[in-house]
């Protein structure tokens, strides 16, 4: 049975070594791997599971394969009603919980599962199953007339709080405590300070909570039911299959020849996973134990490794085609074809990148950083007769194009990945591995099913109790109206939000709530509003001081946390402003633009973010001196705002200091 996450390290060069060398590399690789795990299960949640479940591991693996497999089934032949597929979703979801993950992380050592964990396993089964075997009378006009039974109440309390509790076991305590006082909020909002309403008695608010596609079954575990674990599917089998490597190896090939080139090759490398698998911190783990130790020895210090490490896995999450999980609930919400959505948000994930490649360019000419030779690059033939293996995100990418549905698309993937995967040795899958593969796949599901819906939870109270509005307004009187001070005030609720809560909750929580007020209030297009919220409440994982990707960064390193985070910080500061620009000027996401007006912002923002990123690393054509250093950062910032009266003296600002210090570099080289 699958008892870890794969975080395997393959070699980037494609070369074969002596026997000798080999074994030493494959003990190198094991302590790494082992180290990556140990990190993993420190900083994130997801990864404290029972890593001995004994006989268990019978029980757990039938019902873990049962789930993809009626994934699959629902994405070939069409989605049950949304209760009915919801309550098998998050039934079976909340059953492998509480066989997998203790109630304390402590605990997950021991062997077996204790008969209690098997108790709440059970219960939670059978509440979500009394949703299917009772479905018609539940949504019937029976209910509508007569109301809830004592039972319907009894289960509905039920599984809300197994729900909560199988949450606070495999996502953190954070969004169980959010959740708790929403709850708290909708029980005995009469009695409230501020914000206040009429409330709900318990009875009724667990049965709206629970049998309705209002809450519990809304809008998000809608999309993790249907799109979300199909595309968790797809990157659990580009690990398993190795086809993942290959764009590893497709990464260091294209950049690791130029100055800082391992950092550039785990950018790329980081992004592409990290779009698939979801996860911040995950990704920077798994991906972090092959790319951190080439950065090391590549020259960089090992804070600046474990910061770069983090902040191209955070922003894979941005990258369209696949953009994590959370961009999948935001076309429900925003009633923007997803289709389109990865099309508009492709010019501001590819500034981000561009970003961080200035700042790791910059760092790396600052320490005389040089690229690897060619010799130690993967082969280009090796790379071309692999070419095949990038067919399956061709294929998501042209289907998604093409109008079809993100399940379906997302299924085609796969199909295709797993053909594929037959074509070569070093990719094809026993059949016992495809049997360990649908188990992983509903592993790997798990915290974003439990995340999915206690935010819905969340999110139905703030529709129901029209909470989302009164918030909207205490934010407006604390801006005292000025659209600025909003912007920045929504940008800190989101970091905060962040912080506790993975990427689609927080999502969740944020579009329900601050996303109205640029809707409603300033005239902020609909895309423009929620990618904004998106973009903070992803960024959150590199923001200091609870900046998770990066302290899991820093485990691998083994270097400063805090340091990781505020070097992050800095390396991915344009991520933190690009969504200013894109809310005050929606060309950069396409919105009533053409080209022509679309290439100044552009320009601008490139040419500020350069000034930014050289200005905060020290570095231009030569070490910046404090005062340069200082116009450079002045002048990047007036360059990012869209505004023709700042732009010119900042261009001419940051084109005088670069022909300065060229002058200078000049000069110090004749003397020399």
């Amino acid at each position: 049975m699958v008892s870890e996450r794969d975080t395997t390290v393959h070699d980037p060069t494609g070369s074969e070594v002596g026997s000798a060398a080999g074994q030493g590399e494959a003990v190198g690789q094991q302590e790494a791997a082992e180290r990556a795990q140990e990190v993993l299960r420190q900083h994130d949640t997801a990864s404290r599971y029972r890593t001995n479940l004994g006989w268990w591991a019978w029980v757990v693996a039938p019902l873990a394969i049962a789930l993809t497999v009626f994934q699959l089934y629902t994405a070939l032949y069409g989605a049950r009603p949304t209760l009915v597929q919801g309550a098998i979703h998050v039934g079976a979801a909340m059953g492998l919980v509480f066989l997998l993950y203790p109630a304390k992380a402590t605990l997950s050592g021991r062997r077996g599962v204790p008969w209690y964990d098997v108790v709440l396993a059970l219960a939670a089964l059978a509440a979500n199953l009394y949703i299917v075997v009772d479905y018609t009378r539940l949504v019937g006009t029976e209910v509508r007339i007569l109301g809830y039974t004592d039972t319907d109440h009894i289960v509905a309390v039920l599984g809300v709080v197994l729900i909560l509790e199988g949450t606070r076991r495999c996502v953190g305590l954070p969004i169980v405590i959010i959740a708790g006082a929403a709850i708290l909020y909708g029980i005995f909002g009469e009695h409230m300070p501020i914000f206040s309403h009429g409330g709900y008695s318990w009875d009724s608010f667990a049965t709206e909570t629970f049998f309705t596609s209002r809450s519990v079954f809304g809008t998000p575990i809608q999309v993790s039911s249907t799109f979300i674990f199909l595309f968790l599917l797809f990157g659990v089998l580009l690990v398993r299959t190795n086809i993942g490597s290959f764009f590893n190896d497709l990464a260091y090939r294209a950049t690791g020849r130029y100055s800082g080139g391992p950092a550039k090759a785990a950018v790329v490398a980081s992004a592409a996973q990290g779009m698939v698998s979801g996860s911040s911190v995950a990704n920077t783990v798994a991906s972090g134990s092959f790319t951190i130790p080439m950065m090391k020895r590549a020259g960089f210090k090992p804070t600046f490794a474990a910061a770069t490490e983090a902040s191209a896995s955070t922003g894979g999450q941005l990258m369209p085609p696949v953009m994590g999980a959370a961009a999948f609930i935001m076309a429900e919400y925003t009633g923007v074809p997803y289709s389109e959505i990865i099309i508009l948000a492709l010019v501001p994930a590819l500034l981000y990148f561009t970003g961080l490649f200035m700042g790791i360019h910059f760092e790396a000419k600052r320490r005389g950083i040089v690229g690897a030779p060619v010799s130690e690059l993967p082969p280009l033939r090796s790379l071309a007769v692999r070419m095949d293996l990038l067919l399956p995100l061709v294929v998501i990418v042209g289907l998604l194009l093409s109008g079809r549905t993100p399940a379906n698309a997302a299924l085609w993937g796969i199909v295709t990945a797993f053909a594929l995967s037959f074509l070569r040795s070093s990719t094809r899958l026993s059949w016992w591995g495809v049997v360990q593969l649908l188990e992983a796949g509903a592993r790997v599901a798990l915290p974003v099913i439990a995340a999915c819906a206690t935010a819905g939870i969340v999110a139905g109270t703030v529709t129901a109790t029209g909470l989302g509005g009164k918030l909207a307004g205490g934010i407006l009187d604390l801006a005292f109206g000025h659209f600025p001070l909003v912007l920045v005030f929504t940008m800190l609720a989101c970091l905060v939000l962040g912080m506790g809560l993975p990427t689609t909750a927080n999502y969740v929580v944020t579009a329900t709530i601050a996303a109205p007020i640029l809707l409603n209030e300033f005239d902020v297009p609909i895309i423009a509003a929620h990618l904004f919220v998106f973009y903070f409440g992803i960024l959150a994982d590199i923001t200091p001081p609870v900046c998770l990707a990066a302290y899991a960064g820093s485990g691998i390193a083994q270097a400063n946390p805090l340091k990781s985070g505020v070097t992050a910080l800095r390396i991915a500061i344009v991520g933190f402003i690009i969504p200013f620009i894109f809310v005050v000027e929606p060309a950069l996401l396409l919105q009533d633009t053409n080209v022509v007006e679309l290439i100044p912002v552009v320009l601008t923002a490139l040419l500020g973010m350069l000034a930014i990123s050289s200005g905060l690393t020290g570095y231009l054509v030569r070490p910046a001196r404090p005062i340069e250093r200082l116009l450079l950062v002045g002048a990047g910032i007036a360059l990012v705002y869209p505004a023709l009266v700042s732009a010119v003296p900042a261009v001419l600002l940051v084109a005088g200091i670069a022909i300065v210090q060229y002058r200078t570099r000049e000069g110090a080289t004749t003397r020399r």
